[in-house]
């Protein structure tokens, strides 16, 4: 196998970690809002936009074979769902004073639902995920670059 051959199933390899990560999120979110029937908030709503349509742009990505294009179409959806999911997070943890929260009719952005471990929050995990995410984009960005 050339190098060539091995850069390629490497750089596949990372944008179907991203597929896997981004499929197990929206499951998760599906799971949460339609079994466990927790009522999403302005916030989620706005994260899962950017989170829903990375799995249709990962996997076209993926197949018939690796298209490093991918990459600046999911980035800016990943920065974006990211930043709202921190300033969910901070919302969330008081950090952020309430009043300035956008989610003034329907569901509270601070309704606690669960914590795993004692503290990590929904928003939490969103904004892990979209962080992981960009983290492994911004990789195979510079791995494809050169």
């Amino acid at each position: 196998m050339s190098q060539s051959d091995r850069t390629t199933n490497t750089n596949w390899a990372l944008l179907f970690l991203c597929w896997l990560l981004v499929s197990g999120a929206t499951l998760t979110s599906i799971f949460f809002s339609s079994v466990l029937e927790y009522q999403p908030c302005v916030l989620c709503w706005y994260q899962r936009i950017c989170l829903f349509p990375l799995i249709f742009i990962f996997a076209a990505g993926l197949f018939p074979t690796f298209d490093k294009s991918v990459v600046k179409y999911a980035l800016p959806l990943t920065i974006f769902g990211g930043l709202i999911a921190l300033y969910h997070t901070l919302l969330y943890a008081g950090i952020i004073p309430e009043n300035i929260q956008p989610c003034t009719q329907g569901v509270s952005c601070t309704e606690q639902y669960f914590e795993l471990l004692g503290f990590i929050s929904i928003p939490m995990l969103s904004f892990f995920t979209f962080a992981t995410l960009a983290t492994l984009l911004i990789i195979l960005q510079r791995r494809t670059s050169k």
